[in-house]
């Protein structure tokens, strides 16, 4: 009989989505939050831009209609309802939890715009360093919690059923294979931009907990819609990308080609700030079009002081790269950046399995739409965060604890060397086939190309790491691929051109 574990609540994630659910499950229930690296290595630290909400009344409706407009009409309009009028509640929650927000000289809290925004809603902390600001508050406020516990360097593998009910989560950790059992689980692993060769996501994120939900008998939906950032600092090195946020742009940043041109002028009436599926979109044709490797950026008609002060971040990083924002333009490109699809939740983020939750990127709540409206992904974790926290106060009294005996099972040495090959060959397949642009005869490539990895891999199963990680690739991929291949016109992010 193996290792037993216990908790009320088991979180697997340990960026803005599950840490800030973890702060609002009641304190008499014991949870355990855990992190497949160290809590400081997630995509909510990356954010740079900040968070959108409407705290003033006058502006709900416009916030709905903006978000409707960017996601092309098809957002799930009774759950974007929830999320833009539950807003103000959890920003102030987030205040009391010490998140510092940028505030003017009077101590209001300032906001900027975005792309696609009608009116500036976006509330931002350290200039550009909004997520990593959040997360450090929400941090310090979780270990502080004697109900909380963090378990780090930590791989959740598989839910753990019994009678189509969540029960619990085998985990690797230490190189050990532990079934943890609890009355709830809440997966809240974040996005897949470790499927593509160039993303502005953390390398963890391998789509691990939209696989596991597949294996439990989840619903996936909306697959086929990825997000790709139009601006991201260029560089020839594949992986992890610098995010140049659109607050840039929000804050008069102009587009250019290698001519010089505003090329966004004749595309929009918004120009720059067009929703980001359009600025992407237009962004890889410009680069098609003129046999460029990227486009341009420009602020330079800005003051350097204001620069600095607004774009800390964004403004040092440029200087590592020997670009003077204040004086330079700087290229950039096109990546990976968000997944709008995911796991099927309802109101209160439960998925279709009992005791089983899903929380931030790596569902499909639908209030995105085709297309996410910049800075909506932070709100949508507090919001729905909260809901799933409330929707376990309410029920958990009447969940019984069910602990499972299991087999033996050891975990297997990995061979590196034989996963890598097969990660960088996914990366390759999605990059090329499964891009900004699509097309049937590289879709149905990409599909030929993961089908036949999917059955190299599928009656393996080992329990290591690197074979987990590389299997939950290949299922993520193989139901995005479908997605597409399903969606045959264009729609928001998910563009076709035949």
């Amino acid at each position: 009989m193996g290792f037993k574990n216990t908790a009320d609540v088991i979180i697997v994630g340990s960026g803005l989505a599950g840490v800030y659910t973890a702060l609002n499950i009641d304190s008499r229930l014991n949870v355990k939050i855990l992190s497949k690296g160290e809590m400081s290595e997630n995509n909510s630290s990356l954010a740079q831009g900040g968070i959108a909400a409407s705290l003033e009344t006058d502006d709900l409706d416009d916030h709905i209609r903006d978000t409707l407009k960017a996601g092309s009409n098809v957002n799930n309009i009774d759950k974007l309802r929830i999320m833009v009028y539950e807003a103000k509640e959890n920003i102030d929650r987030l205040l009391e939890f010490g998140v510092p927000f940028d505030r003017d000289s009077y101590g209001r809290l300032t906001t900027t715009l975005e792309g696609g925004h009608s009116r500036a809603r976006i509330l931002h902390a350290g200039g550009d360093a909004t997520g990593k600001e959040i997360m450090q508050a929400l941090y310090k406020e979780a270990v502080n919690r004697d109900n909380i516990e963090i378990l780090e360097n930590t791989m959740a593998v598989d839910v753990i059923k019994k009678d189509n009910k969540c029960v619990g989560v085998r985990i690797i950790k230490d190189n050990e294979l532990i079934d943890i059992f609890s009355k709830a689980v809440v997966i809240a692993t974040g996005g897949i931009g470790a499927l593509y060769k160039n993303s502005t996501n953390s390398p963890l994120a391998t789509g691990d907990g939209i696989a596991m939900a597949y294996r439990a008998g989840c619903i996936l939906d909306n697959m086929e819609f990825i997000q790709f950032h139009p601006t991201a600092l260029y560089s020839r090195d594949e992986g992890k990308k610098f995010l140049i946020s659109e607050a840039v742009r929000g804050e008069g940043a102009y587009l250019r080609n290698k001519f010089g041109e505003r090329f966004m002028l004749k595309i929009h009436p918004n120009a720059e700030l067009a929703p980001r599926d359009v600025v992407a979109q237009s962004i890889y044709n410009e680069l098609v079009k003129t046999d460029s490797e990227f486009v341009y950026l420009d602020i330079t008609h800005k003051d350097r002081d204001f620069l600095v002060k607004r774009f800390p971040t964004i403004f040092n990083k440029c200087l590592e790269y020997g670009l003077d924002m204040s004086k330079d333009l700087i290229p950039v490109v096109p990546v990976e950046h968000y997944f709008i699809g995911g796991i099927k939740v309802n109101d209160d983020g439960m998925t279709n399995i009992e005791n089983l939750y899903a929380c931030g990127e790596c569902t499909n709540t639908g209030v995105h739409g085709a297309n996410r409206l910049a800075s909506n992904s932070l709100l949508e974790c507090v919001v729905f965060g909260r809901r799933i926290a409330n929707s376990i106060n309410n029920n958990i009294e009447n969940i019984p604890l069910t602990i499972l005996d299991r087999d033996d099972i050891q975990i297997e040495e990995a061979d590196e060397s034989f996963f890598k090959p097969i990660r960088d060959k996914i990366k390759y397949t999605m990059d090329k086939h499964v891009g900004i642009v699509r097309t049937t005869s590289g879709l149905l490539k990409a599909r030929e190309i993961i089908d036949d990895i999917y059955e190299m891999l599928k009656n393996k199963y080992i329990y290591n790491r690197e074979y987990i990680e590389v299997l939950n690739m290949t299922i993520v991929s193989k139901n995005i691929i479908e997605g597409c291949i399903k969606r045959e016109k264009s729609l928001g992010c998910h563009y076709r051109i035949n």
